[in-house]
């Protein structure tokens, strides 16, 4: 495993994270095979991991405390996410700040991550949705400021809404937060236009998430996939989004090289970006722990081939269906 300085905290952070919402927000979690993959993950070299108090209501985050609790010679770096206090995912220009992030609403859930990772402080503490509109907002400037006073939390940030990678630069330009999580993917290539140099201007930590399109760049989705009752990617995956999805991934699979899954170009697609810190795939199977563990090897792309995959750049906006 390789590992990167992660911004300004100048933490050395594994370049392949850990993505936990599989751990308890869709069906067929089971907490025996999230620990053995979590486990698993650290032998290998998994020192990053993301989760949120909206995987599960806290069960997810559980989950992480637990980990800690079994690899206590080991610096684990958690992270997690306040849930906004209206519970609509993603943030919307309506959505009044007060019905967001107000400051009781912050403390609140940051304690109830803290008693569910059994910790503390928690290493990365995020802003689970955003909208600009509220970055002038001094209330929620003064509680970043009194988290990291009190040492509940070592670094703050914020997770930026699905393909509005620039609705969150007016935050991170206020100097009060340390890392951006954004969909970057071989499809979602907008953060390197304006977020990206911003972060390496202000030494903001990234993470790249959504690494394979939520499934699309598994190369495993046709336009036959169904997803079980409840499953979260059934109201994603509409026909509309899961007929576009199908074939933008199977235009990518001439250029796969031998040897290579399209998951593992995915990765590596990812992984020759210097700004991004670690990316955060989704990993409830220990085979999948391994498979993606194992692009952190050094090895670089061909350059032609990353330059061909520049090329399937796929600039989306928000709808109601992409969540």
């Amino acid at each position: 495993m390789n590992y990167r300085r992660f911004g300004r905290t100048d933490w050395q952070v594994s370049e392949i994270g850990y993505g936990m919402w599989g751990m308890a927000g869709w069906k067929a979690s089971d907490d025996e095979q999230s620990a053995k993959s979590l486990d698993l993950a650290v032998e290998n070299g998994v020192n990053f991991f993301d989760t949120a108090w909206g995987y599960g209501e806290g069960h997810s985050e559980e989950l992480l405390g637990d980990l800690v609790k079994r690899h206590p010679s080991k610096k684990l770096y958690t992270a997690s996410k306040i849930p906004p206090k209206n519970f609509q995912w993603p943030a919307k220009p309506e959505y009044a700040f007060e019905d967001s992030y107000p400051t009781d609403h912050i403390m609140e859930y940051t304690h109830k991550t803290l008693k569910n990772l059994g910790l503390e402080q928690i290493d990365l503490m995020q802003f689970h949705t955003w909208d600009d509109t509220w970055s002038e907002r001094e209330e929620w400037q003064r509680t970043v400021e009194d988290l990291k006073k009190s040492g509940k939390v070592a670094a703050m940030g914020i997770s930026m809404n699905r393909w509005e990678p620039e609705n969150g630069i007016l935050a991170l330009e206020t100097g009060l937060l340390d890392a951006v999580q954004v969909i970057y993917n071989i499809f979602d290539q907008a953060p390197e236009d304006k977020l990206f140099p911003l972060c390496e201007k202000l030494d903001i930590g990234v993470i790249a998430r959504v690494p394979f399109d939520e499934g699309t760049l598994t190369g495993n989705l046709t336009k036959e996939t169904t997803f079980p009752e409840g499953d979260w990617r059934g109201t994603y995956f509409v026909p509309e989004n899961l007929n576009s999805s199908v074939e933008h991934a199977d235009a990518l699979r001439p250029l796969i090289p031998e040897g290579m899954t399209m998951a593992e170009m995915a990765l590596r697609f990812i992984l020759e970006n210097k700004h991004v810190g670690t990316t955060i795939p989704g990993m409830r199977k220990q085979r999948n722990v391994l498979a993606n563990s194992a692009t952190s090897d050094g090895k670089s792309l061909p350059k032609e081939l990353i330059k061909e995959l520049k090329k399937h750049r796929w600039d989306r906006v928000p709808t109601s269906w992409s969540q």
